[in-house]
């Protein structure tokens, strides 16, 4: 276990923060000593969210497609906090199971504008906080989808193979700056976006994986931390598995 004042005197934004993966990583950071803003589009979660997670958070009720609601959040959650040092960008959605020939555009369309559109709002608007610190560390929560392609999740595995190409690029861009950024990708983990999901496309993705069992969002968290901390000083760019063994690569 890390240290409890790893993150002291850091400010964390989660996206998705409400729930899932986002909710695991808020926990461990506010634990940990971070100053904790958490954006969720999900305003009833996001009222309980101080009670449930123990301390202090900044909420911020948005949805990440929203440009301007994003460049909003950004600047009243600096005002609020002092700043922003960490973003985990880990809002998104699976959307339905089709074939792509089958896939309805309008879901098409949705996948992809939360999980990479808005990803890269969040992204956009968080930077130039993070440069006027002269310090940051973005973790971006991609799929280990987006490595293999799984089918009837087309937009999904789309939209998370461009979260890696995306976490490349930016990577490559901040190198010269003491920003870091870099993305995970978790195979099947058990969170409320299983709902999205059927049960077959569910025994898929398990059967996928050699350990033989989903992934736990505080394995998923452990990661996440560790990218976002300041032992991460020599990587950038980077793709992080914790698929269970599904990718090695």
């Amino acid at each position: 276990m890390a240290d409890g004042t790893r993150f002291a005197g850091r400010v964390a934004v989660v996206t998705g923060g409400a729930s899932g993966i986002g909710y695991a990583a808020a926990e461990r950071l506010l634990r940990e000593g971070a100053r904790l803003a958490v954006w969720d589009r999900n305003a009833s979660a996001l009222a309980e969210l101080a009670a449930k997670l123990g301390g202090p958070v900044h909420i911020e009720a948005l949805d990440t497609v929203d440009h301007t609601a994003v460049a909003r959040a950004a600047d009243a959650t600096a005002a609020a906090l002092g700043g922003i040092d960490i973003l985990v960008a880990s809002a998104g959605i699976a959307g339905p199971n089709y074939t792509a020939w089958e896939f309805p555009i309008e879901e098409w369309t949705r996948v992809i504008d939360v999980n990479i559109n808005g990803l890269y709002y969040c992204n956009r608007y968080v930077v130039p906080h993070m440069l006027k610190r002269g310090y940051g560390r973005i973790v971006n929560v991609a799929s280990i989808a987006g490595k293999e392609g799984n089918p009837n999740a087309s937009p999904y595995s789309a939209s998370k193979a461009a979260v890696i190409g995306f976490t490349k690029s930016l990577g490559k861009e901040l190198a010269k700056t003491e920003i870091r950024v870099n993305c995970i990708t978790p195979a099947a983990v058990r969170t409320p976006i299983f709902d999205q999901i059927t049960q077959q496309h569910i025994d898929y993705m398990l059967s996928r994986i050699p350990i033989g069992r989903l992934g736990r969002v505080e394995e998923i968290a452990a990661m996440i931390c560790w990218l976002a901390s300041e032992e991460v000083s020599f990587t950038t760019g980077g793709v992080f598995d914790c698929s269970g063994g599904r990718a090695t690569y």
